[in-house]
């Protein structure tokens, strides 16, 4: 099993905008190798409470073996968009913050068996999940050549989509699409020839595309964020890690529609958002990593901060949750 070595991004960032304190209790909604979270349960010290939320269960394995140490440090499996239904089960309320890093973990990267990486040669997995049934070659093998292109441009952003559809149906065809390495060499041909020797191998949107894909990372995402809000007490904060700007864009316009602004497009005569004052925005940018931790951690470069604060109930007009009005 691959070391879960965790080196956690925008970690000063992080524990400032949360501020831990003696007796907190938060969420780590990603515990991964438990990287945050240490940092989080030193500051609270022996009275303070954390629960670290991951789906993978080695990740939950190797994290439980990090932080035994901490008796406040409670684990859990599962996914951070179940956040209210996993509190409930603890007979826990409302919390002082939620941590959300949503980076794929090195792990994942570096196992090769679990196949979410061009560097090794393995099966199409890409579950985060294991107990989900469908995987990346599910996807790559049935989807007809109009839902992958959909789902290309969508998940990967990517401008060859129809051309690396297109290819992708017409290999399968000849021999089924099982392995990274196979699908890899795939995109590679589909591609205009100039774009096969770029800074990042052509395949690279086509994997994020399938990976977000198969582990619903979006949909969870925008779940999750409604679900942290709503358990956040007054004062609460909420840290949000993202990687990519799709996850940065539904951050930023959920953070936006809680504070109580108008998220419609400027073409829509009226609001249709219908807009809740939940929050208060404390990030106005989103916070990158300096150019140290880069150097330090060059998977953190394109690491995205944002943080929030849940009003207190005279401040968003009485809202007391989500569902309320």
């Amino acid at each position: 099993m691959t070391d879960f070595s965790h080196v956690p991004v925008l970690l000063d960032v992080a524990l400032e905008y949360l501020q831990p304190g003696p007796g907190g209790l938060l969420v780590d909604g990603t515990l991964g190798g438990g990287g945050h979270s240490e940092a989080l349960l030193r500051r609270m010290g022996p009275t303070g409470r954390l629960v670290g939320i991951d789906q993978d269960s080695e990740a939950l394995h190797a994290a439980g073996r990090r932080l035994e140490g901490y008796p406040g440090f409670i684990g859990v499996r599962g996914n951070f968009a179940d956040l209210d239904s996993l509190l409930d089960q603890l007979g826990l309320g409302l919390v002082d913050g939620v941590l959300l890093d949503l980076g794929i973990s090195s792990h994942f990267v570096d196992s090769a068996e679990r196949g979410f990486s061009i560097r090794h040669d393995a099966p199409l997995d890409m579950r985060m999940d294991l107990r989900v049934a469908t995987t990346a070659a599910d996807l790559v093998g049935e989807l007809d050549e109009d839902c992958l292109e959909s789902l290309l441009q969508e998940y990967g952003e990517e401008r060859y989509a129809r051309r690396i559809a297109r290819r992708i149906v017409w290999e399968r065809e000849r021999e089924p699409i099982r392995t990274t390495g196979r699908l890899a060499q795939v995109v590679e041909r589909a591609v205009p020839p100039p774009a096969r020797h770029g800074r990042i191998h052509p395949a690279t949107r086509t994997f994020q595309a399938l990976r977000i894909a198969v582990n619903d990372e979006l949909g969870r995402l925008q779940r999750g964020l409604e679900a942290a809000v709503n358990r956040l007490a007054p004062g609460g904060r909420l840290v949000v890690i993202s990687f990519h700007s799709l996850e940065d864009r539904i951050v930023k316009t959920t953070f936006r529609r809680l504070a109580g602004e108008c998220t419609c497009p400027a073409r829509v005569p009226f609001c249709q958002c219908q807009p809740l004052r939940l929050l208060r925005t404390l990030t106005r940018k989103p916070v990158e990593p300096d150019s140290s931790e880069v150097t330090a951690n060059p998977r953190s470069r394109s690491a995205r901060l944002r943080a929030a604060q849940r009003l207190a109930g005279d401040e968003s007009g009485g809202l007391s949750n989500l569902e309320g009005g």
